[in-house]
């Protein structure tokens, strides 16, 4: 598409929705690629290609091994992969991340970054979160962390220099964190969040003479920020700048989509946002956040979007699918019965760390989730996931069908039947909630069984409110997807389509 075919045309925010906080972004001649924070899910940091910034496809996850990624049962969820960062240096990628379960910093190459990825460098050196990688001229690593602090880094071996204390934003603010570093024109620029990642986030930048300081903070900062406004995109922060195909500049952040009424929900969990900026008098200016934001001006590349149906007919699983800690070849795949998914349970429910659960973000508001179960040999379903303690699903035997809430120390059945012997498509419906004043929740879940003729017949419908970052806490989103809770259950296919 041409510039000029794009002059009145509009391009959606998020560009990477649903569960995909922390983005991190390099460009490689006109290649770009982001990853993202995945907590307790494994594999873990996803990794996406673009060549327009708007466009966006999974090549892989960069943490696809045990001996890569170690997510303890005795973790909690909302821990685990931390807020990686990406770049490109002397012909390689580098990936620096904390995994606060197990390991601290670590640190990864790649020459491909679609995989594979190298085992993990320690870094006992780096301390806290959030770790950053920028070169200087003469070559030495600076790594930037959450605080805000700095050691040089040797990323060969992983020693490092005593670590000191940089620009740490805003006086009083809270949370500094999310450090990038660059080199920008005259100056080295040190860009970080601020206000923790709820509704007073923001992004505040500093700049100085040198890698390691001093820095001048902005005159305007923060320079992006949405709280105390009604806007329909909030937490805004955690940024990371790149130059755009025309050699303008853009910023990746992550925010997020409230919905219903007071004090608001988010459901999708933290989301991968684009937004120009302008340079004026040496400072960057970022320009409007907006779910629809004017077509950029240079050419779109669109790309082939994920299949709405996963047969299950590949030897390996979609780079979308993510399991709860570890996915064990023998517990899930597709080769012990052709064209099925086959779960073999761990984990008696999905209160338990160990379920076997196989599963994608949601990231629709409104979407429609179908799936042909076979039971016979065992117990599962489809669950809709926020953690251990805040988890809706619709669970089926050999002869019944059952739809489950856990939300916090309850744990309820909330409707069942019986069902004939064989396969049975289970199903989910997901859409905004009626509005009922300023106590409407986000969206309502209905659970049911997609009878023979086609027909939806729902058996349960929950308020969504209780499956969101306000009510449950943490960092993630939902994921919906495939378990087993007893014995080995067969998944024909699993369908997931926007409504």
């Amino acid at each position: 598409m041409s510039s000029q075919h794009q002059a009145d045309a509009t391009v959606a925010n998020p560009v990477i929705p649903g569960f995909h906080p922390d983005p991190s972004i390099c460009r490689v001649g006109d290649d770009y690629y982001l990853v993202c924070s995945s907590f307790e899910y494994f594999p873990g940091i996803p990794v996406f290609h673009s060549r327009d910034l708007v466009n966006w496809s999974q090549i892989g996850n960069a943490l696809d091994r045990p001996s890569q990624l170690r997510l303890p049962l005795d973790m909690r969820s909302s821990g685990g992969i931390f807020a990686p960062t990406l770049r490109h240096h002397d012909g390689r990628f580098w990936l620096i991340v904390t995994n606060v379960g197990d390991g601290g910093n670590l640190l990864y190459t790649a020459t491909d970054p679609a995989g594979p990825w190298s085992d993990p460098l320690r870094l006992p050196g780096v301390p806290g979160i959030d770790p950053d990688l920028a070169w200087d001229e003469d070559g030495t690593c600076w790594c930037t962390v959450a605080g805000i602090s700095q050691v040089r880094l040797d990323p060969a071996t992983g020693e490092t220099s005593a670590p000191h204390r940089l620009w740490s934003g805003t006086t009083d603010a809270m949370a500094p964190e999310a450090p990038h570093l660059y080199r920008i024109g005259e100056y080295w620029y040190l860009l970080i969040a601020e206000g923790g990642t709820e509704r007073g986030h923001s992004v505040a930048i500093a700049r100085g003479e040198s890698p390691s300081g001093p820095f001048e903070p902005c005159p305007a900062n923060p320079i992006l920020t949405h709280r105390g406004t009604n806007r329909p995109i909030q937490n805004t922060g955690h940024a990371d700048l790149v130059q755009a195909p025309d050699g303008s500049w853009c910023l990746v952040l992550l925010a997020v989509r409230p919905g219903g009424g007071t004090p608001g929900w988010h459901v999708l969990g933290r989301e991968t946002f684009l937004a120009p900026v302008s340079w004026v008098d040496g400072w960057p200016v970022v320009g409007e956040l907006e779910l629809q934001m004017p077509a950029p001006g240079w050419p779109l590349t669109p790309v082939q979007p994920v299949p709405e149906r996963d047969d299950f007919d590949q030897a390996e699983l979609h780079p979308q699918w993510i399991s709860v800690r570890e996915r064990r070849p023998e517990l899930c795949g597709t080769k012990e019965r052709a064209g099925w998914l086959t779960l073999h349970a761990a984990g008696t429910s999905l209160d338990e760390p160990d379920v076997v659960f196989t599963g994608r973000r949601q990231q629709h508001l409104t979407c429609r989730v179908r799936a042909l179960v076979d039971a016979s040999a065992g117990r599962g379903g489809l669950a809709v996931r926020l953690d251990e303690q805040h988890h809706y699903e619709i669970e089926t035997d050999a002869g019944t069908v059952k739809v489950l809430a856990r939300i916090g120390p309850l744990r309820t059945e909330v409707a069942s039947r019986p069902l004939p012997a064989g396969p049975v498509v289970l199903g989910i419906d997901i859409a905004p909630a009626p509005p009922q004043g300023s106590r409407t929740g986000p969206d309502l879940l209905s659970f049911g069984v997609e009878e023979p003729d086609g027909s939806f017949t729902v058996l349960g419908t929950l308020e969504g409110r209780y499956l969101s970052t306000e009510v449950a806490g943490g960092f993630t989103g939902r994921v919906i997807g495939m378990y087993a809770a007893s014995g080995t259950v067969h998944f024909d296919w699993f369908d997931y389509r926007a409504a």
